[in-house]
């Protein structure tokens, strides 16, 4: 009954686990979602969320601090309409997260990766050149620096 459910939030639901997504998160009309402060999140859970949900267009997982780059290695190809992404504050994740997003997700126009220490601003003007349509990039304390880059 559902399965046309098009925006869910999930922010701050700390009971649920990676089983838990991988059970309930089966929408392929899903465009968005929210599961930040979810502290048992891990890549497993991420994987299974990029199968049950393709369509996703924008996606917060700020806080999720267990995400770590394989776990976008192996889910960012599933987000081919990904718009909007919000990775703040997951502070295992590093450039090469930045690299998989770029080379899979070709409609991105805005990331948030404030407070990522994994990744430095170098990374993010890399990311910027790959991707010209990306319109806004948060990046406050990315790699010790108070920025934010609006284009």
């Amino acid at each position: 009954m559902l399965q046309a459910l098009q925006e869910l939030d999930l922010t701050a639901c700390s009971k649920l686990t990676d089983t838990s997504l991988a059970k309930v998160l089966q929408f392929p009309q899903l465009r968005q979602l929210s599961l930040s402060l979810l502290p048992a999140l891990t890549n497993k859970g991420l994987v299974a969320v990029a199968r049950g949900c393709p369509s996703l267009e924008r996606l917060a997982l700020s806080h999720c601090s267990l995400l770590s780059d394989e776990g976008w290695a192996q889910a960012a190809h599933s987000w081919p309409r990904l718009q909007h992404l919000n990775l703040s504050s997951c502070c295992q994740l590093t450039e090469q997260t930045l690299d998989t997003i770029g080379r899979a997700c070709k409609q991105i126009q805005m990331l948030d990766v404030a407070m990522c220490s994994g990744i430095s601003m170098a990374a993010v003007r890399r990311f910027q050149a790959q991707l010209p349509q990306v319109t806004c990039i948060h990046s406050r304390f990315v790699g010790g620096a108070d920025l934010t880059l609006t284009l």
